[in-house]
Protein backbone atom coordinates (compact mmCIF):
# COMPACT_ATOMS: atom_id res chain seq x y z
CA UNK A 1 0.00 0.00 0.00
CA UNK A 2 1.27 3.64 -0.86
CA UNK A 3 1.31 6.32 1.75
CA UNK A 4 0.10 9.33 0.98
CA UNK A 5 -1.82 12.43 2.19
CA UNK A 6 -4.39 14.62 0.15
CA UNK A 7 -5.05 18.37 1.24
CA UNK A 8 -6.64 21.24 0.37
CA UNK A 9 -6.96 24.54 1.23
CA UNK A 10 -8.81 27.80 0.07
CA UNK A 11 -6.29 30.74 -1.04
CA UNK A 12 -7.51 34.22 -1.95
CA UNK A 13 -6.52 34.92 -5.41
CA UNK A 14 -7.16 33.51 -9.04
CA UNK A 15 -5.71 30.23 -9.93
CA UNK A 16 -2.89 32.00 -11.77
CA UNK A 17 -1.97 33.89 -8.66
CA UNK A 18 -1.66 30.77 -7.00
CA UNK A 19 0.27 28.64 -9.38
CA UNK A 20 2.62 31.82 -9.84
CA UNK A 21 3.27 31.98 -5.79
CA UNK A 22 4.14 28.39 -5.75
CA UNK A 23 6.37 27.89 -8.72
CA UNK A 24 8.21 31.61 -9.24
CA UNK A 25 11.40 31.88 -7.27
CA UNK A 26 11.37 35.09 -6.35
CA UNK A 27 7.46 34.88 -4.50
CA UNK A 28 8.82 31.45 -3.09
CA UNK A 29 11.44 33.59 -1.82
CA UNK A 30 9.39 36.04 0.12
CA UNK A 31 6.39 33.28 1.26
CA UNK A 32 8.98 30.62 2.72
CA UNK A 33 9.94 33.83 5.34
CA UNK A 34 6.76 35.54 5.64
CA UNK A 35 5.18 34.39 9.07
CA UNK A 36 8.88 33.62 10.92
CA UNK A 37 10.32 36.12 13.44
CA UNK A 38 14.31 35.62 12.55
CA UNK A 39 14.62 35.41 8.82
CA UNK A 40 16.73 32.55 7.61
CA UNK A 41 18.42 31.04 5.23
CA UNK A 42 16.38 30.78 1.91
CA UNK A 43 17.82 29.79 -1.76
CA UNK A 44 15.68 28.84 -4.51
CA UNK A 45 16.10 28.25 -7.97
CA UNK A 46 13.36 26.87 -10.46
CA UNK A 47 13.34 26.25 -14.15
CA UNK A 48 9.65 25.53 -14.93
CA UNK A 49 9.70 23.49 -17.71
CA UNK A 50 9.07 19.69 -17.95
CA UNK A 51 12.34 17.73 -17.30
CA UNK A 52 13.38 21.15 -15.45
CA UNK A 53 13.90 21.64 -12.15
CA UNK A 54 13.86 23.67 -8.79
CA UNK A 55 16.01 23.31 -5.79
CA UNK A 56 15.48 24.55 -2.62
CA UNK A 57 17.79 25.14 0.37
CA UNK A 58 16.15 26.66 3.18
CA UNK A 59 16.87 26.67 6.97
CA UNK A 60 17.14 28.65 10.12
CA UNK A 61 21.14 28.77 9.93
CA UNK A 62 23.68 27.32 7.38
CA UNK A 63 24.22 23.90 10.04
CA UNK A 64 20.41 23.19 10.07
CA UNK A 65 19.32 23.20 6.39
CA UNK A 66 16.64 21.05 4.52
CA UNK A 67 17.58 20.14 0.90
CA UNK A 68 14.84 19.76 -1.50
CA UNK A 69 14.97 19.20 -5.83
CA UNK A 70 11.76 18.70 -7.82
CA UNK A 71 11.56 17.45 -11.20
CA UNK A 72 8.51 19.16 -12.92
CA UNK A 73 7.21 15.95 -14.78
CA UNK A 74 3.60 17.70 -15.97
CA UNK A 75 2.82 21.46 -15.89
CA UNK A 76 -0.57 23.00 -16.55
CA UNK A 77 -0.31 26.52 -15.88
CA UNK A 78 -2.54 27.43 -13.36
CA UNK A 79 -4.10 24.12 -13.07
CA UNK A 80 -2.20 21.42 -12.21
CA UNK A 81 1.32 20.36 -11.46
CA UNK A 82 3.06 17.29 -10.96
CA UNK A 83 7.00 16.59 -9.55
CA UNK A 84 8.99 14.03 -8.21
CA UNK A 85 10.67 15.57 -5.08
CA UNK A 86 13.36 14.51 -3.56
CA UNK A 87 14.55 16.24 -0.18
CA UNK A 88 17.10 15.76 2.70
CA UNK A 89 17.09 16.76 6.24
CA UNK A 90 19.61 18.11 8.33
CA UNK A 91 20.38 14.90 9.88
CA UNK A 92 20.96 13.41 6.17
CA UNK A 93 17.47 11.40 6.24
CA UNK A 94 16.78 11.37 2.49
CA UNK A 95 13.27 10.52 0.90
CA UNK A 96 11.63 10.85 -2.79
CA UNK A 97 7.99 11.13 -3.52
CA UNK A 98 5.65 12.12 -6.20
CA UNK A 99 3.24 15.60 -5.16
CA UNK A 100 0.60 16.67 -7.51
CA UNK A 101 -1.28 20.15 -6.72
CA UNK A 102 -4.26 21.35 -8.64
CA UNK A 103 -5.39 24.82 -8.41
CA UNK A 104 -9.34 25.19 -9.13
CA UNK A 105 -11.50 27.91 -9.14
CA UNK A 106 -13.42 28.21 -6.21
CA UNK A 107 -15.91 30.35 -4.04
CA UNK A 108 -14.27 34.09 -5.68
CA UNK A 109 -10.66 32.34 -4.67
CA UNK A 110 -8.58 29.42 -5.72
CA UNK A 111 -9.45 25.87 -3.90
CA UNK A 112 -5.55 24.25 -3.95
CA UNK A 113 -5.04 21.04 -3.68
CA UNK A 114 -2.33 18.59 -2.88
CA UNK A 115 -1.44 14.65 -3.33
CA UNK A 116 2.02 13.62 -2.00
CA UNK A 117 2.36 9.87 -2.27
CA UNK A 118 5.77 7.48 -1.77
CA UNK A 119 6.33 8.26 1.93
CA UNK A 120 8.70 5.36 3.37
CA UNK A 121 6.51 5.39 6.94
CA UNK A 122 3.21 6.49 8.59
CA UNK A 123 5.50 8.95 10.72
CA UNK A 124 6.74 10.70 7.73
CA UNK A 125 3.35 10.75 6.28
CA UNK A 126 2.06 12.62 9.39
CA UNK A 127 4.17 15.17 9.72
CA UNK A 128 4.12 16.56 5.84
CA UNK A 129 0.08 16.42 6.69
CA UNK A 130 -0.24 18.15 9.82
CA UNK A 131 3.38 20.22 9.57
CA UNK A 132 4.68 20.71 6.31
CA UNK A 133 1.97 21.43 4.18
CA UNK A 134 0.02 22.96 6.88
CA UNK A 135 3.18 25.50 7.31
CA UNK A 136 3.22 25.73 3.64
CA UNK A 137 -0.57 26.27 3.11
CA UNK A 138 -0.49 29.07 5.75
CA UNK A 139 2.64 30.83 4.31
CA UNK A 140 1.11 30.74 0.70
CA UNK A 141 -1.74 32.43 2.05
CA UNK A 142 -0.36 34.89 4.04
CA UNK A 143 1.65 35.84 0.86
CA UNK A 144 -1.21 36.38 -1.21
CA UNK A 145 -3.51 38.03 1.17
CA UNK A 146 -0.13 40.87 1.53
CA UNK A 147 -0.25 40.54 -2.38
CA UNK A 148 -3.88 41.06 -3.20
CA UNK A 149 -3.52 44.34 -0.45
CA UNK A 150 -6.23 42.95 2.21
CA UNK A 151 -3.52 43.25 4.81
CA UNK A 152 -0.75 46.02 5.68
CA UNK A 153 2.80 44.93 3.95
CA UNK A 154 5.29 43.86 7.22
CA UNK A 155 7.78 46.30 8.12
Amino acid sequence: MTLQIHLTRQLPGTPEEAFDAYTDAGKQKIWFGILDEEPGIVEIDVDLRVGGKQTAVWGPSADMLFRETQTFLEIDRPHRLVTESSGSSPDGETMTTRVEVTFEEKDGGTLMTVTQSGFPAPELRDFFATEVWTGAFARIEAYLTRERGTLPSPG
